[in-house]
């Protein structure tokens, strides 16, 4: 089997076991990866760049190796190689647990339990809850809701259409590290400093995508492609930037502001000025708005993969021609 088509079986695969049965509770790939590279921390940690990068090679690259060698040993069977894709886009991508924790807290603020949607807030992000009244706290799960689209959903299928196994496990390995080391505190402003520059380098394709399928699925791609082109640029990151204005945009609210982050205050610059303020029942909707950009990056990452072995043959039937 042609390997467009098993990325295409398998990716498809892949999303529909995450619809249908979401993350384990217990024994996740992923959290499995983070205690290793905690291990790893402990042995290499030195507040130093280069003790960092080696961090981030020995733990991406290993993740990496690893799945060219799980790919590599079920080659000669179509049937392995669908279910390993599958298996692999299924341990990758989050849109459902992302889904369930923001409507979650999404059901507590419209009871008007704040005080339950403050408590389950750190499932989804990394803010501090205690300050916030429940319309901060909706922006909160909608700003994380977009950024979290193109980090646990589209970046991955991205990498997935580009690599194959390797490249879904190794953009997940790299996501996490940045999660895990990538901060600015003062023990991770260097160490982590390679870890995050990596994390931007293989999220800049994925959160353009975003916020392309995002003024497309909105209620509103004037405003979403508006507030990209206006507001992306302030933002300090250079991949949130694009998916939260173009997320903005497109649902007509307000994201951006200020926020606090382990006990540091931020004051982030307001993306989509022209939209209103974030209310409970914008949750929902960027739920929904998020659904319906995973969907069409399936589509869009197996047509780029078929698209690209197409133009393969053409070329190479023309120089034998």
């Amino acid at each position: 089997m042609r390997a467009d088509r098993v990325f295409a079986y398998g990716a498809a695969a892949g999303l529909l076991g995450d619809l249908l049965l979401g993350d384990p509770r217990r024994g996740h790939p992923v959290a499995v990866f983070g205690r290793a590279a905690g291990a790893v921390e402990r042995v290499l940690w030195r507040d130093h760049r280069g003790w960092g990068a080696l961090h981030a090679v020995v733990c991406a690259g290993g993740v990496t190796a690893f799945g060219a060698l799980a790919a590599r040993s079920v080659r000669t069977s179509p049937v392995a190689c669908v279910a390993l894709t599958g298996a692999a886009t299924w341990a990758v991508v989050g849109g459902t647990s992302l889904a369930r924790e923001a409507r979650s807290i999404g059901r507590a603020l419209e009871a008007g339990d704040v005080e339950g949607a403050r408590a389950r807030l750190p499932h989804l992000c990394g803010r501090d809850p205690q300050a916030l009244d429940a319309d901060g706290i909706a922006r909160a799960v909608v700003e994380s809701v977009a950024e979290n689209t193109s980090d646990a959903v589209v970046g991955a299928l991205v990498w997935g259409a580009l690599g194959g196994v390797p490249g879904l496990l190794g953009f997940r390995a790299v996501n996490t590290l940045d999660a895990m080391v990538g901060h600015r505190s003062a023990r991770y402003r260097r160490f982590g400093w390679a870890s995050a520059r990596v994390d931007d380098l293989v999220g800049w394709p994925g959160a353009r995508l975003t916020a392309v399928l995002a003024a497309l699925a909105g209620p509103d791609p004037r405003g979403a492609v508006r507030a990209w082109r206006a507001d992306a640029g302030k933002h300090p990151s250079p991949n949130a930037g694009p998916v939260e204005a173009s997320f903005a945009g497109a649902l007509g609210v307000r994201l951006g502001g200020t926020l606090s982050y382990g006990g540091r205050v931020e004051h982030r610059p307001v993306l989509n000025g022209r939209g209103r303020a974030v209310t409970t029942r914008d949750v929902e909707r960027a739920v929904r708005l998020s659904r319906r950009v995973g969907l069409l990056a399936l589509g869009a990452s197996v047509t780029a993969r078929l698209t690209a072995r197409l133009s393969a043959r053409l070329v190479a039937k023309g120089r034998v021609s």
